[in-house]
């Protein structure tokens, strides 16, 4: 929605005239005023109108749902999308009927649309440059859809516990598939109180991956 602009006698009344147009209230808007009143010669002739630029406040959560919603439409699917805040992640979740199009082989396709809406939700914050990780503004969404996040999350950690027994066998390191951050983060979360094997994460995004090996 673009910003628009309203003269009138007042500023107030400016942004009353506004809000009304566009049908928000003044949470929803950032307001510049563009020019002040003034009474002309004698109060009468020469006055100047109040002049306010409304401009509606960008929601990335609104985009990043209207975005999924519309993809999904695509995909000839009816669903809806339940955001909820965990720790410093939002999770999206998808609610519906025969989801597992969405879900992809071993969650492809949901990892490409949680790395899509990432960007569209981040696209407005201006991010520091030196600091990208760290930066408290950043939103990180998670997408899942029927529980797979849990399923996935317990079948990396019988993965994790299963290859740390084969290199302390073997005294060979393992080198596990490319994995996501948040995948990665579970298999180092499930070995870090084994003081017999390290995990270490190497390699580009989005080929990065972990590998374990002995202490």
């Amino acid at each position: 929605m673009n910003s628009i602009e309203i003269s009138a006698r007042t500023v107030e009344e400016a942004i009353k005239m506004a809000l009304e147009e566009l049908n928000l209230t003044e949470d929803e808007v950032n307001v510049e005023v563009l020019d002040e009143p003034s009474k002309g010669f004698l109060g009468i002739l020469g006055g100047k109108m109040a002049k306010v630029k409304v401009t509606p406040k960008i929601d990335p959560l609104l985009d990043t749902k209207e975005f999924l919603l519309n993809v999904t439409e695509k995909m000839g699917l009816n669903v809806e999308i339940k955001t909820t805040r965990e720790n410093e992640y939002v999770k999206m979740e998808f609610v519906g009927n025969d989801l597992g199009i969405l879900i992809g082989r071993r969650g492809d396709t949901l990892d490409a649309l949680q790395y899509l809406v990432n960007l569209i939700a981040n696209k407005h914050i201006n991010l520091r440059e030196n600091n990208r990780e760290n930066n408290t503004d950043r939103l990180r969404i998670i997408l899942d859809a029927e529980d797979y996040r849990q399923r996935r999350e317990e079948t990396l950690t019988k993965l994790a516990h299963k290859m740390a027994d084969k290199v302390q066998k073997t005294g060979r390191k393992v080198v596990l598939e490319p994995m996501n951050p948040q995948e990665r983060r579970i298999i180092h979360t499930a070995l870090q109180d084994n003081e017999a094997v390290q995990t270490i994460s190497e390699g580009a995004e989005p080929f990065r991956r972990i590998i374990i090996k002995e202490a």
